[in-house]
């Protein structure tokens, strides 16, 4: 008995803690006004520099939520676009950064529908990752990934206010 009296505490402790865990979680979530609005603004961004773009705003699940093909935009911008958007959400970093990071043959970055191209960014909001931008049509990936950034500028405000 004396036993059972010891380990009782440590036999119980994980129904503590799963009593502390919230039966709903509250996640920030990008809102389609948001994301149309980043969209015309990077679109705007490449347009200044003469650059025809496709561009897709994902929402934190890396489903679309906006996607613009600028009038002579080559049709294969709107797929490129969106890999790099998944791609960027569900890795939370700029692809610019993981270019080289997948180079075996058999590597994570060779799974269908990832692009490890320059021109992907993750949209976070009150600490929260929210969604990410992709770009595809410009020269090189630098290009594609300056207009994201761009872009971005016309929702830093609001990104910023966001409470947790």
């Amino acid at each position: 008995m004396k036993r059972l009296s010891v380990l009782l505490p440590f036999l119980c402790s994980p129904l503590l803690v799963q009593a502390e865990v919230p039966a709903v979680i509250k996640i920030p979530r990008l809102t389609l006004e948001a994301s149309e609005k980043l969209a015309q603004a990077t679109l705007a961004a490449c347009r200044k520099e003469g650059i025809q773009i496709g561009v897709t705003v994902v929402d934190r699940s890396g489903d679309a939520m906006v996607l613009l093909r600028d009038t002579l935009a080559p049709r294969v911008t709107i797929e490129i676009s969106r890999q790099k958007a998944y791609t960027a959400v569900n890795f939370n970093a700029p692809l610019s950064t993981m270019e080289n990071r997948f180079t075996k043959p058999f590597a994570v970055g060779k799974v269908d529908g990832l692009v490890f191209s320059a021109g992907g960014i993750p949209i976070e909001a009150a600490g929260n990752i929210v969604g990410a931008v992709g770009v595809s049509g410009a020269a090189t990936g630098e290009q594609d990934e300056a207009c994201a950034r761009e872009g971005l500028k016309a929702i830093a405000f609001d990104l910023e206010s966001a409470s947790p």
